[in-house]
């Protein structure tokens, strides 16, 4: 795979992706942890390659996004999303998910995604999963008992780069080979002229090491499943909570990982661990020893009946007196019983075997002394029988094991993508599940839409809380309504499900239909009036907008805003009529719906929020937009509310005298007056 070609990967990046492992196919599947660990590469990025690969393989040209309110709706509907997200991989996973105006894309997704909701996100599924992560290479492994030797100079390049655990030696003959032999508990030969060489230690001959990891190095197999234990055993418990068939035989796994040590050695064989403890504890088993033989013969010494007291005798041998004669001579079968008693203690107490248990012979030997020493030459071949027998105790059970492992290495990855790929999909399932989503209808009659019982789940109150929605559009809208009715929370609902539609998941409604969409244009609020050159900037994107805008959804909230309003009627109409023209969908926001029809020279549907009152100074709205129709505003409904109050207390507070009725009766007209206005 040419990596260039994907959209945003330069020569650099295309560099660090070829030496990672598996980058091929971390693309096609959009794994954006595993491309992260490219060297250089963010989260970010990563997301935005995977993105770009997937685009790339479906000609999408990108730029759906075209606003930066589009992008923020897009950005708190991912955040909804990676909420319900249990592991680090999923959260990244799912920024790969993205709206698209490419067919084959959204479907893509809509697919995927009519399976994730059909999962059920239980408890026991969620518990497991935290336990799961993405299995990690060990570094900074180093095997310093094995040693690989080849007289090929040309390959010892190629090994070395291949196995960075082990020493690899050039070597020119039989002798070099023997002579490293005696440096190491195993030495792997690597050219066939070393085949049946008899030379002294563990000498073996591999041809082909890079097909048998297992032999060469087992520790690497030993450190990759002891590393990552618990993502394994956590993601054997995933599939069993959702009764998903793994990728291995789980009881394999199990037995396998509990005969492995979390520091990659093999626990639970009695004879290796006989051999470390012996190793580990000679030093203090000799010392031991020498203290049973000399208090033997110190109790020896003081019950001794010789022309010396025995206590005179043993204050003499204490000061560094010769004795040797003396002990040979007075007391030689009590030297020998203590000698005894040492080989004795030191063979029980490292559960020497009778090969091993003969260099006690040695190791104390000699003439009669007091106290009694060791031999320190015949006790470190001792250690050196003991630690050969060790090393090569464990290399055999590192093998074995590691053979046993090698058979479930690429399971094991199978495993784990699968419990990770199934909280991408559970996230999903839980999204559509606390928002009560629907799939969407997806028509090609324009960017339209209808939406029945929408609810925004971006709003500062509750899901549950969240008053439903009924709006649909095609064409170009004005909306009207009260402030605080609802209009840019409507905006907001329509981006939200206009962009998860485009992404290929359910959207928060009782049911939608969905126009194809080719760009979102979703313009916020302006705060406060633009100056010139901000306003000029302002018009030349709108200028840019309505050219070849067949396909765009267009959403903007008060644009008129920006300048005098007047003006903005105005330029709004202007807006509103190329949009038209060239058949785009679009819902401008305005308070200024009735100046806007009436400078625009086309028929411009007016729709409208409506509030049907105040109750406690509170308004009282219909959140749904109704149609065709010019909602009043708030001055409105308060003049309206004063009119009305007016011309009640005109009606029923005169007593006579004609003060008070005149007086409600001059408010009345007043406010009777100014409600004509409107």
């Amino acid at each position: 795979m040419e990596f260039t070609s994907v959209p945003g990967v330069g020569e650099k990046t295309a560099d660090a992706l070829t030496e990672l492992d598996g980058a091929e196919a971390a693309l096609r599947r959009g794994d954006v942890a595993t491309l992260a660990r490219a060297d250089g590469l963010t989260d970010g990025r990563a997301a935005a390659i995977a993105r770009g690969a997937i685009r790339e393989r479906h000609g999408d040209p990108g730029g759906w996004l075209a606003t930066d309110r589009a992008r923020e709706v897009y950005e708190d509907a991912l955040s909804l999303l990676q909420e319900r997200a249990v592991t680090g991989y999923a959260e990244k996973r799912l920024r790969t998910i993205y709206p698209s105006a490419a067919e084959s894309r959204i479907e893509e997704v809509r697919e995927w995604a009519g399976e994730a909701v059909d999962h059920e996100p239980t408890e026991a599924v969620l518990s497991a999963l935290a336990g799961v992560e993405q299995l990690s290479e060990p570094r900074g492994l180093r095997v310093r008992e094995r040693a690989l030797a080849t007289a090929d100079a040309e390959r010892y390049a190629a090994v070395n780069d291949a196995f960075p655990e082990l020493s690899v030696e050039v070597v020119e003959d039989t002798r070099d080979l023997a002579e490293l032999a005696r440096s190491y508990s195993t030495v792997v030969a690597l050219d066939e002229e070393f085949a049946g060489v008899d030379v002294d230690g563990d000498v073996r001959v591999i041809t082909d090491p890079e097909d048998h990891h297992e032999e060469v190095v087992p520790e690497r197999l030993l450190a990759f499943f002891a590393e990552n234990r618990t993502a394994l055993l956590a993601a054997l418990d995933v599939h069993e909570a959702a009764d998903i068939e793994p990728a291995l035989d789980p009881e394999a796994l199990r037995d396998a990982l509990s005969r492995l040590d979390d520091d990659g050695t093999v626990r639970g064989d009695e004879e290796l661990t006989r051999l470390a403890n012996a190793v580990d504890d000679l030093d203090a088993a000799v010392s031991t020893a020498e203290s049973v033989a000399n208090d033997h013969l110190r109790d020896a010494i003081r019950e001794q009946d010789v022309t010396i007291e025995g206590t005179d005798f043993l204050s003499l041998v204490e000061q560094g007196a010769r004795v040797d004669s003396l002990l040979s001579r007075e007391l030689a079968d009590e030297y020998d019983a203590a000698i005894r008693s040492a080989r004795e203690h030191l063979v029980d107490a490292l559960r020497l075997a009778e090969s091993e248990a003969e260099f006690t012979e040695r190791v104390f030997a000699g003439d009669p002394t007091f106290p009694t020493e060791h031999n320190e030459e015949p006790l470190n071949r001792l250690r050196t029988e003991l630690k050969t027998a060790r090393d090569r105790r464990a290399a055999a059970l590192k093998s074995s094991l590691a053979t046993d492992l090698a058979a479930l290495r690429e399971p094991a990855d199978d495993l784990v993508a699968d419990a990770l790929e199934l909280d991408v999909e559970l996230a999903v399932a839980r999204f559509a599940r606390d928002f009560d989503c629907v799939v969407p209808e997806l028509n090609d009659t324009g960017a339209g839409f209808a939406i029945d019982g929408g609810r925004s789940p971006l709003l500062d109150v509750s899901f549950e809380e969240a008053e439903p929605v009924n709006y649909a559009v095609s064409g170009v809208t004005l909306l009207s309504g009260v402030n605080s009715g609802g209009k840019t929370s409507t905006l907001d609902l329509v981006a939200l499900i206009v962009t998860l539609a485009h992404m290929g998941l359910p959207v928060p409604a009782e049911s939608a239909r969905v126009g194809r969409v080719s760009e979102l244009h979703y313009y916020a609020k302006s705060q406060g009036t633009l100056d010139a050159g901000a306003f000029e900037s302002t018009l030349r994107d709108f200028g840019d907008l309505v050219s070849g805008a067949s396909g765009r959804l267009v959403l903007v909230d008060e644009l008129e805003s920006i300048t005098e309003p007047g003006a903005s009627a105005k330029i709004i109409a202007g807006i509103l009529e190329a949009l038209d023209e060239q058949g785009a969908t679009g819902v401008f926001v305005s308070h200024l719906a009735r100046q806007i029809r009436e400078a625009a020279t086309v028929d411009v549907a007016v729709d409208g929020i409506e509030a049907v009152g105040l109750e406690d100074g509170e308004l009282v709205v219909n959140r749904s937009p109704k149609k065709d129709h010019l909602a009043r505003s708030t001055p409105e409904l308060i003049v309206e509310k004063l009119a009305r109050e007016a011309g009640g207390d005109g009606a029923g507070g005169g007593d006579g005298s004609g003060g008070s009725g005149s007086t409600a009766g001059t408010d009345a007209a007043f406010y009777e007056g100014l409600l004509e206005k409107f």
